[in-house]
C-alpha cells in the first residue's frame, strides 16, 4: 500500500504495508532485556482465593497484572521530566507521533575505559541532512541485544558534544539501541540527558529519547518515516513501539 504524504515542504512516499518494527517485545522472563539491577517483568493472572484468572485454570478469560519498569525493561521513550524536578509527562509532552528519521550506524569509539559515539562519528554519518529524529544503531549489532543484561556492562554513551550537535541540528526525537545515551555510572551528572533538554535554559518539553531499540542489519542507513508509538502512561517514560516506513521518494 504506497501511501503519498505531505511532510513540510515535501512529499513523501511509503509503502505502509511494509512497517519496519525497531521495539524491544517485553516478555515475563529472565531473559528479558533488562537493565538498572532490577528485576525481570512480571506478568501474572490475577488471583482471588482458589479462583485463578486464566483459561487454562478454568476461568473464562485471561486476566493479568503486569509489573515492570519502562526505563529498565524493554524499548521506552522518555521526556526532560525523566529528569526535573517536576515529574512532567511524556503522555502530555509527545503530540506529534511522525517525523522525517535518518538511521545511522556507529562503531563507539575508545575513550578511557569506555565506549564512546563522538561529535565527529554523528557529524559524518549525518552531514547536513535535516531530521527530526535519529535513530542510532551501534556495532557489533546481535540479536543478544534482545535479551542482554545490561547492569553492570558499562554500555557504549554518547559524548555531551556529540549531544550538543544533535540539538544544533534540530534533532527532536534520538533513538538509541542502549539502555541510556549517558554512562552507566557518571554520579548522576547526566551529561546527555541535559544537554539533549537544555535543562540550563528553555526545556525542550517536545523532544524525547527512546532507548533499547534493535535495529536489525536488514534495515540499510538512511531516511526513514518514524511513527513513534507510546503507551498513554501519566509518567517521565513509556513503553514505546518506533516503526519505521522506507521513504521511496
Amino acid at each position: 500500500m504506497i501511501t503519498t504524504i505531505q511532510y513540510n515542504s515535501r512529499k513523501l512516499q511509503i509503502d505502509l504495508s511494509k512497517p519496519l518494527d525497531i521495539s524491544i517485545p517485553m516478555r515475563a522472563s529472565k531473559s528479558n532485556v533488562n537493565a538498572w539491577y532490577v528485576d525481570a517483568p512480571k506478568i501474572e493472572p490475577v488471583k482471588d482465593g482458589d479462583w485463578v484468572a486464566t483459561v487454562k485454570d478454568g476461568a473464562c478469560i485471561n486476566f493479568n497484572n503486569i509489573e515492570f519498569n519502562p526505563h529498565a525493561h524493554g524499548t521506552h521513550t522518555e521526556c526532560v521530566g525523566h529528569i526535573t524536578n517536576k515529574v512532567h509527562s511524556v503522555n502530555q509532552n509527545l503530540k506529534q507521533f511522525f517525523f522525517l528519521a535518518e538511521v545511522i550506524t556507529v562503531a563507539p569509539e575508545n575513550y578511557l575505559k569506555d565506549k564512546v559515539i563522538s561529535k565527529k562519528q554523528l557529524q559524518f554519518a549525518l552531514g547536513n541532512k535535516r531530521r527530526d529524529a535519529v535513530v542510532l544503531r551501534t556495532i557489533p549489532n546481535t540479536k543478544e541485544k534482545l535479551s542482554r543484561q545490561y547492569s553492570n556492562t558499562n554500555w557504549p554513551y554518547l559524548l555531551k558534544d556529540a549531544v550538543e550537535l544533535l540539538v544544533k541540528k534540530g534533532i527532536k526525537h534520538l533513538l538509541i539501541d542502549t539502555p541510556s545515551i549517558d554512562r552507566e555510572k557518571d554520579e548522576c551528572e547526566l551529561l546527555g540527558h541535559n544537554a539533549f533538554w537544555n535543562t540550563k535554559g528553555k526545556l525542550r518539553m517536545d523532544a524525547t529519547i527512546t532507548e533499547l531499540i534493535f535495529v536489525p542489519h536488514t534495515i540499510p542507513d538512511g531516511e526513514y518515516f518514524l511513527n513513534l508509538q507510546i503507551a498513554p502512561f501519566e509518567n517521565d517514560a513509556t513503553p514505546s513501539k518506533p516503526v519505521l516506513y522506507k521513504v521511496m521518494s
